[in-house]
């Protein structure tokens, strides 16, 4: 699903140049769910920012389900994104004056769904994350976990192809992050292809397999038992 050659990433300050990603070769296979790891700047976001087309590497070659992304213009590769990835963030990016369901319609809307296709796939999503009770509510009207909850269901509405997460239980205690890890469990046992960064190990658990990276590196993977 995901393969990744050579990639580099350099960032320009003036004269100045940070040399984050140094040439990472990675690949995911459909349906698998990978924790990313790695002690902070190590390049964690950075990488996923890049493979999933977020951002512009310096070098190297990003192909998802057989598709070269280098090769896509700004609006193929921003097309690409809408129609064919979903993402979680660790501050939810939630639109403060948009109700949880519409939060999740919008980008339905914004691919040409109907509407009354689009909120009646955001409705059984956000049933599918445990929210039926909180269609209505504003972002401010709900807690950081319910939040979180907001944000996969939006992420997950148009059957993405892969899922990526930015360190998505960062800013939640120990509950809503349990909870947010058996959704992403559930979503993994569906056939989700999951890519996810996190910097705690015991929820890197909930993986296949775990990817470690160390000044722009790749240093070592494992596989998750059972």
């Amino acid at each position: 699903m995901i393969q990744v050659k050579n990639l580099t990433k350099t960032f320009k300050d003036g004269e100045n140049e940070t040399k984050v990603l140094k040439g990472i070769d990675f690949e995911a296979g459909s349906g698998e769910f990978i924790a990313i790891m790695g002690r902070s700047g190590a390049g964690k976001s950075t990488f996923l920012y890049q493979m999933s087309l977020l951002d512009e590497p310096t070098t190297g070659n990003i192909f998802i389900d057989g598709k070269d992304t280098s090769a896509m213009s700004i609006i193929e590769k921003t097309s690409f994104r809408l129609k064919e990835l979903g993402y979680v963030f660790q501050d939810y990016a939630l639109l403060p004056e948009l109700t949880a369901l519409e939060n999740v319609a919008l980008p339905l809307l914004m691919q040409g769904v109907s509407e009354k296709k689009a909120y009646s796939r955001a409705t059984e999503h956000l049933v599918k994350v445990g929210l039926e009770k909180r269609l209505n509510n504003l972002p401010s009207k709900l807690s950081g976990g319910e939040q979180q909850r907001v944000s996969i269901a939006r992420a997950i509405a148009h059957d993405p192809k892969i899922l990526f997460a930015d360190e998505p239980t960062a800013n939640l205690d120990n509950e809503s992050s349990r909870v947010i890890m058996e959704i992403f469990k559930d979503l993994h046992k569906e056939g989700q292809t999951i890519v996810m960064v996190t910097h705690e190990v015991e929820y890197s658990k909930y993986t296949e397999r775990i990817v470690h990276l160390n000044d722009g590196k790749i240093v070592s993977e494992e596989k998750v038992l059972p």
